[in-house]
């Protein structure tokens, strides 16, 4: 069959750069689709985005569909006449003499043979295109005129071909032609172009637009590439920047610019995000001191005639503009210090159902003090960092970049406690971690014992301010999976802390995230608690930590201020909920409250609330596993719904891989699978679980008693090894029983027919998976 070559273009205004990538993806999806179900076969659908136009190429398009013919199944010989009508209605007949009688075992049935003549290309695309626009899914639309139509900006154009030849049809008032536009100023147009090589090459020469968006992406950067090294710069990186622009400029054109030197005196991190927020410019700094320098590079969508000058000066001057008024913030900020904010965070709500953000900063701070010894922190400090870690959120600087968050905090911080070197800090701030270690004192003050660590900021020793500093700028992170890690002890602990605070929070009011709806981001919460713990490989009870918030969360929830008094009985002890759990929640509430008759109910539903949580961390640990490269089968091998250390979940996970790797280890994990299934037969056979001990007087073959006495062993030192946490060593312990177990397969018989001895086997076989278990479930494991 021949095929032909399609071009689309939809030609529109700007479309935001945000939304042009995904706007290509869906053209492609629901070109192709529609061209499918007309009965169409081809191999691909290329597309491509720009400012203003969306582009759909198909290099083999049949220039007709087949012919379909369909066999449907009607009513009964000898049925209703309405039922016969409805039939040849839906069938497209005018008389049933139209139809073949089909013979079945029921009887005997009209069959409708329906013949249909495949679309034409051109008959399809009127249909089809049309369609997909009046359908397509923007996040964000607009209609323009008097009619209904919805698009991401008025549209201006439509350029269908087949073979160069024109489609005819219509969409919201807009014929298709032959004609496309280019660039506003340099190349304007209309032109007439036939198929898409001519398509492409007009754009380029005469319309001086480059179509394709990786092509513009890579000038771009080869671009800034040759600007920073003629002018001994170098690129602070900016991929979501990059990409932004790209979406920008039809012919981008990297121009050097000059800021005001003046304006090096703000934080670095506020003069890139004031360039990158409101001028999409990109910021350069000195490669020798690795701080902002007074220049940045703007992407021009057009070659200008003086080189770019006059574009490079007006945005300078913007630029100071949106500087000052960083700068106006800046100053304002620094008048008010951090624990004067503390308290207008009452004002700030952070959940109707939690309190404000200075309900959720007191959670914090004492959660940060509990978990500062298991993280190795001051405890003190960890409060004080916690105290002081959400104060920013009511800067001026902060309102106006959101994402500075923390980052202010820090260099309120620094200003307020006025360290020697904050100075030179402030000017260029730390640009990685190697930077921010050698910013710090090389020889630090010590506190004198006994010394306050409440008192001002500026009466701390440099060492604690900075650790202090560095924690309110960190306890956010990490905010994804490609987002660092804090390792100093305070950070983590202040991290963990918040995390921890807004999991148990959301869990304790059942607001968790279902299916893809995630508008709280617990699950990247979760993701954060697990990077901090395993990467910094603290080891600890989740259950424990989640205890102590959950009282906090509940007390505070109380509603009337006689149930908010509420003090843990000495004496609660409930069944099925673990002591020291109950303990640990009990130190969560003050003593002082009164007693709560309701307290045993509120300690179930913590026990209920929290291991679901800690299920919620499960799920959230596997993805992170296997996103490491960790096999599947063997997380689930030692993964139990109790277990709440998850550098002992993922040592034993490493530990199970490396022994499975062993001489020993697939041939055990085949016996281990057989005696299971084995036990699960003869269970289901006597309707009873294998519980009973193992009676070595019952013994009839040497085989029995060197199972028996290898288990016994392996036992000992399994359990010896687990309780050291050396997993290694626990897996070693199996080793033993490869040999043994293979020969028991091979001499012994399991159901034997003495009825004792048969029990006594199973009981064997049953002491060899308890053994097994202890360690790794290997029914989990695959192979």
């Amino acid at each position: 069959m021949s095929t032909s070559e399609l071009l689309l273009e939809i030609f529109c205004e700007e479309i935001p750069a945000r939304l042009q990538s995904r706007a290509a993806k869906d053209l492609a999806r629901l070109l192709g689709e529609g061209l499918k179900d007309a009965g169409f076969t081809f191999s691909n659908v290329q597309t491509f985005s720009g400012p203003r136009r969306l582009t759909a190429v198909i290099e083999d398009l049949p220039l007709k569909a087949p012919d379909l013919r369909e066999e449907r199944k009607g009513p009964r010989v000898g049925a209703p006449e309405k039922a016969l009508a409805g039939f040849l209605r839906g069938a497209g007949l005018s008389s049933i003499d139209q139809c073949a009688i089909e013979e079945a075992k029921k009887g005997s049935f009209y069959v409708a043979l329906i013949e249909k003549p495949g679309l034409s290309a051109d008959e399809a695309l009127a249909q089809i295109v049309p369609k997909l626009m009046h359908e397509f899914p923007w996040p964000k639309s607009m209609k323009w005129g008097n009619g209904d139509f919805r698009w991401v900006r008025p549209l201006h154009g439509i350029l269908c071909q087949l073979n160069g030849q024109r489609v005819d049809f219509e969409v919201a008032g807009v014929r298709t032609s032959n004609e496309i536009y280019g660039h506003r100023m340099m190349g304007p147009g209309p032109f007439t172009v036939s198929g898409f090589a001519d398509y492409q090459k007009t754009l380029a020469e005469k319309g001086k637009v480059v179509l394709d968006a990786a092509t513009r992406k890579a000038m771009i950067s080869d671009q800034i590439a040759g600007l920073c090294k003629t002018h001994n710069l170098e690129l602070a990186e900016d991929a979501a920047l990059l990409d932004e622009v790209t979406g920008l400029a039809e012919w981008p054109v990297a121009l050097l610019g000059t800021m005001d030197a003046d304006f090096l005196s703000l934080p670095a991190e506020v003069i890139q995000l004031s360039m990158a927020k409101h001028q999409k410019y990109f910021t350069v700094r000195d490669p020798k001191t690795g701080k902002v320098a007074p220049h940045f590079i703007v992407i021009a969508n057009l070659q200008a005639p003086d080189g770019g000058k006059a574009i490079a000066a007006g945005n300078a001057r913007v630029l100071s503009a949106r500087l000052a008024d960083a700068r106006y913030f800046w100053d304002t900020d620094l008048k008010t210090p951090l624990e004067a904010r503390v308290e207008k965070l009452r004002d700030v709500v952070f959940h109707q159902k939690l309190g404000s953000v200075y309900d959720k900063m007191q959670r914090v701070a004492a959660l940060a003090r509990d978990l500062a010894p298991i993280v190795g922190a001051d405890p003190d400090l960890a409060k004080r960092a916690a105290k002081l870690a959400k104060a920013d959120l009511t800067s001026e600087m902060v309102v106006e970049f959101t994402s500075l968050q923390g980052v202010m905090g820090r260099y309120y911080a620094l200003a307020e406690g006025s360290p020697p070197s904050f100075e030179t800090r402030q000017k260029g701030a730390p640009q990685d971690e190697d930077e921010r270690e050698s910013a710090k004192p090389p020889h630090p003050e010590v506190r004198p014992q006994g010394a306050s660590k409440e008192g001002a900021l500026s009466d701390l020793p440099e060492a604690d301010l900075i650790q202090i500093a560095d924690a309110i700028r960190d306890h956010y992170k990490p905010q994804g999976p490609s987002d660092s890690v804090p390792t100093d002890p305070i950070s983590v602990a202040v991290a963990l802390a918040d995390k921890l605070d807004t999991l148990v929070g959301f869990w304790a009011i059942d607001e968790k995230p279902t299916g893809s709806k995630d508008p709280y981001a617990l699950r990247r919460a979760a993701l954060g608690v697990i990077r901090l713990v395993l990467e910094n490989g603290i080891s600890f009870k989740l259950l424990d930590s989640f205890s102590k918030p959950f009282a906090r969360h509940y007390v505070f929830s109380r509603s009337d201020k006689t149930a908010r008094q509420i003090r843990a009985i000495e004496s609660l002890s409930l069944t099925g909920v673990d002591q020291g759990f109950i303990a640990s929640l009990r130190e969560g509430v003050s003593e002082d409250f009164q007693s709560h008759e309701g307290l045993d109910q509120v300690t179930k539903d913590a026990w209920v609330t929290c291991n679901d949580l800690l299920s919620f961390f499960h799920d959230r640990l596997k993805v992170y596993l296997r996103d490491s490269g960790a096999r599947h089968d063997l997380i689930d091998a030692v993964l139990t719904p109790e277990q709440d250390d998850l550098v002992s979940i993922v040592d034993r996970v490493h530990a199970l891989g490396e022994f499975l790797e062993t001489p020993d280890g697939e041939p055990l994990l085949a016996g281990a699978k057989r005696a299971s299934n084995i036990l699960r037969i003869e269970e289901k056979k006597d309707g009873k679980a294998v519980s009973d001990p193992v009676d070595p007087s019952l013994f009839a073959q040497d085989e029995e008693k060197a199972l028996f006495t290898a288990l016994s062993d392996a036992q000992e030192k399994a359990v010896n090894a687990l309780k050291d946490e050396n997993y290694t060593a626990a897996m070693a312990a199996l080793a033993p029983l490869r040999p043994v177990i293979d020969a028991f397969f091979d001499k012994v018989t399991v159901n034997a027919d003495d009825p004792a001895l048969r029990a006594n086997r199973l009981a064997l076989l049953g002491m060899f998976r308890q053994s097994i278990r202890q360690v790794a479930d290997f029914d989990e494991i695959a192979g």
